[in-house]
């Protein structure tokens, strides 16, 4: 079934790699929680311009196109088949002739989240981890759910994990993972990872009146949202160690982590540095990354 351009939902980034091939059965179930519709776009891209300049055959442009229809009609089919039994979603689909990554950040104007997988094929495997992902992730506007390709266990009842260090873009992946939770309906794993820098490291630190004082503004953080989401339990952790070491641990024990595009203390630059690099890279379940709405 098909759905308005201006309804798009769920926005998937398709091109047959596995990776991607997993983005398009996860924005499906995501969609069908939503109750809203999926588009699954693939973006037709030449190769880039060569030196001296060699003109391409028109069959380049013409398989292009069709590898995109093959990729896009595959991605229905197991978005189709990964729908909960009972549910329907809208689904619409979209072959663009443009970068992908332009054409995502566009999109994202009124999608609900855009969806792409770790690695791609082709052109596009450039993508998530690439300069594709990179500027995805940075400049959408809505959320960013980033989907390896790894045959991962069943964890449907395993909870829900999110960075918080009180920064605005930690506000905003608190809403994106209280929402996610309850979806689901499993419990929150709130985690504060004190910092980069060993608390040994630190003349004179206290820690049991650090760990005290970040434990309270993590209950501060989440009180208003758990007023909000009553139905979500929630686990709170402030832990001695990097955020990007913690947040790979718990990660093991998640279903979904959600990370704010930014931010300060402990999870500075998740998104912008280091952090960002070793978490998407070593964590394997689906992680969101919290970015605020065209609106907003």
């Amino acid at each position: 079934m098909s759905a308005p351009d201006q309804q798009r939902g769920i926005v998937v980034a398709v091109d047959g790699s596995p990776a991607s091939n997993a983005a398009a059965s996860w924005a499906a179930h995501e969609a069908a929680m939503r109750k809203v519709p999926l588009t699954v776009v693939h973006a037709v891209t030449t190769p880039t311009a060569t030196w001296p300049p060699v003109p391409y055959p028109d069959s380049l442009a013409v398989r292009l196109e069709d590898e995109g229809k093959k990729a896009i009609m595959h991605a229905i089919k197991l978005a189709e088949e990964a729908l909960p039994a009972g549910r329907e979603v809208s689904i619409n689909r979209k072959l663009l002739y443009s970068s992908p990554a332009p054409a995502l950040i566009k999109m994202s104007d009124d999608a609900e989240m855009v969806v792409v997988g770790t690695a791609g094929r082709g052109l596009l495997a450039r993508g998530v981890l690439g300069s594709v992902s990179a500027t995805v992730v940075r400049h959408a506007n809505c959320p960013v759910a980033v989907i390896h390709g790894d045959d991962l266990p069943d964890k449907h009842d395993a909870p829900v994990l999110v960075g918080i260090d009180g920064s605005r873009a930690s506000e905003l992946a608190t809403a994106v993972a209280f929402d996610e939770a309850s979806r689901r309906g499993v419990d929150l794993m709130a985690l504060h990872a004190w910092s980069d820098i060993a608390i040994s490291e630190l003349p004179e630190a206290d820690w049991s009146s650090l760990e005290q004082e970040a434990q309270r503004s993590l209950a501060e953080n989440l009180a208003g949202w758990q007023e909000r989401y009553p139905d979500v339990t929630v686990q709170r952790l402030v832990e001695r160690d990097g955020p990007a070491r913690q947040l790979t641990e718990k990660s093991q024990f998640a279903q979904l982590l959600v990370v704010g595009s930014h931010g300060r203390g402990g999870l500075s630059g998740i998104l912008l540095g280091s952090v960002s690099n070793a978490v998407l890279h070593s964590v394997r379940i689906p992680v969101i990354v919290a970015r605020p709405s065209a609106s907003a």
